[in-house]
């Protein structure tokens, strides 16, 4: 039967003007839609997003699934799909996914990631494998990968890493001076050679000068 433009009652086995299906024919799910104050029955195949068809020997219903931000569940307590922007993660739908899991785009899904242990203390001070002979060094820390990724396309965080310090001597005892570079020896054999050459050529002025007297 049909109220109005719209066949309401199809798929009923029996219905209402006023609230539509009231029982569903076999295998069709009955759902309550709710229009603002109004609400009438309607028999679907399939639930609506939301909701999951719940099978029972008096009538098969849409039951809201109450996860939160499930677009379409199991049962219950077991969501299936999550609305965009949220990943699935045993039944439940999470922003990120939880530690030691990591996010697989494509699916959306959380997998297990890779699990990597604490960090070690920092190591000590050095320079070109040495602990004296600069001012400045860098201290180095690690630590291990404990569990290695579900998929080979899933990253470890990384397990090294460095920073400056400053080298607690900074001459090596007993031992010279760090040498100079040898750009800055060639800087001062220029000057000097200036130097020589200007005094020479002082000379050589002052020799001429006074022969010319």
């Amino acid at each position: 039967a049909s109220y109005g433009p719209n066949p309401i009652c199809k798929g009923c086995l029996s219905c209402s003007k006023d609230n539509g299906c009231i029982r569903c024919q076999h295998k069709l799910f009955f759902f309550l839609r709710r229009e603002g104050m109004r609400q009438y029955g309607e028999c679907l195949h399939s639930c609506p997003s939301g909701y999951y068809g719940l099978r029972t020997p008096d009538m098969n219903r849409c039951s809201r699934c109450r996860i939160e931000n499930c677009d379409s569940c199991f049962s219950r307590d077991f969501c299936t799909k999550c609305k965009t922007g949220f990943y699935s993660h045993r039944g439940r739908c999470f922003r990120g996914c939880p530690p030691g899991f990591a996010a697989l785009e494509e699916l959306m899904e959380c997998v297990e990631g890779c699990e990597v242990g604490q960090w070690s203390e920092w190591g000590t001070c050095s320079r070109n494998n040495k602990t004296c002979g600069f001012k400045w060094g860098l201290e180095t820390r690690t630590r291990q990968i404990v569990k290695k990724p579900a998929k080979d396309t899933i990253p470890c965080p990384t397990i090294a890493e460095s920073r400056r310090c400053k080298m607690a001597m900074r001459h090596c005892p007993g031992g010279k001076h760090r040498k100079r570079p040898a750009k800055t020896k060639d800087k001062k054999k220029k000057k000097k050679n200036l130097m020589e050459r200007a005094q020479k050529q002082h000379s050589i002025f002052l020799a001429t000068d006074k022969t010319s007297q």
